[in-house]
C-alpha cells in the first residue's frame, strides 16, 4: 500500500497498513448501522413535517396517519446494507422508496 507524504507517494509501514486494514473493517463492521442511522434522520424529518396533525386542536386524517405509520415502518426488515441503499435511492429530488405524503394534506 502507498500513502501520500508532503505530495511524495511512499510505502506504507506494516503497521500502517494493519491499522488501515483494521479502520477498514471496523468501517465495514458498523456500516449497516451507520446507514439506518443516516435513513433515520431523514425519516425523522419527514415524521416532523406532520407533527403538528398530533396537537390536540387539529383532527389528523387517516391518511395521514397511515403516512406516517408507514414512515415508521420503514426500517423494518433491513438487515443489510444493500436493502438500506435501496431505501435511499434519490431520483428527481425525492427519495422514490419512500412512502408518499397524501396530497392536500
Amino acid at each position: 500500500m502507498k500513502k501520500l507524504v508532503n505530495g511524495i507517494e511512499m510505502d506504507m509501514t506494516s503497521q500502517e497498513i494493519a491499522q488501515r486494514e483494521a479502520d477498514i473493517q471496523q468501517y465495514k463492521d458498523n456500516e449497516l448501522n451507520l446507514k439506518l442511522d443516516f435513513l433515520r434522520s431523514i425519516r425523522n424529518n419527514f415524521l416532523t413535517e406532520t407533527d403538528f396533525y398530533a396537537n390536540s386542536d387539529v383532527t389528523m386524517s387517516d391518511a395521514i396517519k397511515t403516512y406516517r405509520q408507514a414512515l415508521r415502518d420503514l426500517t423494518n426488515g433491513l438487515d443489510t446494507v444493500a436493502k438500506v441503499k435501496t431505501k435511499l435511492e434519490f431520483e428527481d429530488g425525492n427519495y422514490i422508496n419512500f412512502p408518499t405524503k397524501p396530497s392536500g394534506e
